[in-house]
């Protein structure tokens, strides 16, 4: 499978170089440029085909100029020892539960699939990783676990001033671990700053094989088009319509993850988000991507700490306006029909939801002619174990969730002992000393 950049169709390269790049040369950010026609396979799965199985075939496929369909199945197990659970709600209503991995997210399928890619594939062509994110502390907590024991990838992870969490002595760097936690007394807005300004040395970059574990990279955000294909094969003998998807926002990873299943010829109808500032609806109800207005080549270079899928998405459709509003449907949702929506989710189906499943709920709401009037099923993407968001579910139902084990664990906070850290300078120095 190839790739080219978002701003530069002439850019040709192999997956395994898109990953490690992360970012092209040229400031945009890495998109497929080849698709495998997928149909043959994905009308042979169905509810018996495991996820980790649906994984492996794709990962072939995505791969198979590179490496061979037994590493390709290699990686797809180790990464998903876990699978998302498909509920159907009533007849034309499905749930699709994405927080059953590792830390209650639906990002720890994505960053488990790079984590495994990175390490398999570092064995066989030589060389190291090097994660450098921020964090809230969540992300730490998860690469904490998928990376004990591996050999070639290690992190370094910045927090604001005690909002380290989920991590133990032994996953530390010093202590012979992967995880290198760094703390800074400042804003967000800083951090992300400090980062970008490594991450902006592109000698240094390559130097340290630095990478990130959100979206921008190219394998993490392929990793969540598993998703659909794997809600089809649940759900295709139980309906007879088209099948669309409804989902929170998010940094809409999730969203193009679903337009490359369709370009994969997944037989899916149309993507519901909710509407934001940066992606929303015309006065005519068409989509509306603000940033559209200015060019790609007059815009800056992608940052590396905020994922760039809105340029994904115009670059999916280029100037195809019709094209894009017949797949993708902004939907307006205030607070007011999200707590409708949370509500009725709870009396009617006795399912927590937090704000983000809430709010994907609250645009199958008002789109449910759709399903009366066109026997259309509607699958409700749900990211995050509503655990994450118990003050919520009270606030909305009067009710708390269960919050498991390994979720509880993942929030402890955790101390490390170490001088604050105050600029790039120093986030370098700690780089180099990993290396």
């Amino acid at each position: 499978m190839q790739f080219t950049s978002t701003r530069n169709n002439n850019l040709t390269v192999k997956f395994s170089q898109a990953v490690r790049d992360c970012i092209p040369d040229d400031g945009g950010v890495f998109v497929p440029s080849s698709i495998e026609d997928m149909r043959r396979w994905i009308y042979y799965i169905d509810e018996t085909t495991p996820f980790a199985s649906i994984a492996g075939s794709l990962t072939s496929a995505l791969m198979h100029e590179e490496f061979s369909p037994i590493i390709c199945e290699t990686i797809a197990t180790s990464a998903f020892p876990v699978a998302p659970v498909m509920k159907q709600l009533s007849n034309n209503l499905f749930m699709m539960e994405l927080y059953n991995g590792f830390t209650g997210y639906h990002r720890d399928y994505g960053v488990s699939y790079l984590c495994s890619y990175l390490e398999y594939t570092l064995q066989l062509t030589g060389g190291k990783a090097v994660f450098l994110d921020y964090t809230h502390g969540s992300l730490g907590a998860l690469l904490a676990k998928l990376l004990k024991g591996k050999k070639n990838i290690k992190a370094v992870l910045v927090y604001k001033k005690g909002a380290i969490r989920g991590l133990s002595e032994e996953d530390y760097v010093w202590n012979g671990g992967n995880i290198y936690p760094v703390e800074m007394d400042c804003s967000e807005e800083e951090i992300k700053a400090a980062v970008s300004s490594v991450f902006a040395d592109a000698s240094f970059v390559n130097k340290n094989n630095l990478t990130v574990a959100n979206t921008t990279n190219v394998c993490r955000l392929l990793s969540q088009l598993f998703f659909f294909p794997y809600s089809f094969a649940q759900i295709k003998n139980k309906v007879e319509g088209d099948i669309n998807y409804a989902m929170d926002a998010g940094n809409y990873g999730t969203l193009m993850a679903g337009l490359y299943s369709w370009r994969f010829a997944l037989p899916v109808s149309r993507f519901y988000i909710s509407a934001t500032t940066e992606l929303g609806r015309s006065a005519g109800g068409n989509p509306v991507i603000l940033d559209s207005v200015v060019d790609f080549t007059q815009r800056g270079n992608t940052n590396p700490v905020i994922p760039a899928n809105l340029e994904r998405l115009e670059s999916f459709f280029g100037k195809n306006e019709l094209m894009m509003r017949n797949f993708v449907f902004p939907v307006d949702i205030s607070e007011r029909q999200r707590e409708k929506a949370a509500k009725e989710l709870f009396m009617n189906y006795g399912i927590f939801a937090d704000k983000s499943t809430a709010a994907a709920y609250a645009v199958i709401k008002e789109n449910e002619e759709i399903i009366r009037d066109d026997d259309m099923s509607f699958v409700l993407m749900a990211y995050n174990h509503p655990a994450l968001s118990s003050e919520y579910c009270r606030h909305v139902t009067g009710e708390t969730p269960e919050t498991p084990d390994y979720i509880k664990d993942s929030l402890k906070p955790s101390s490390i002992n170490k001088p604050l850290v105050s600029s790039a300078k120093e986030l370098k120095e700690i780089i180099e000393a990993l290396n």
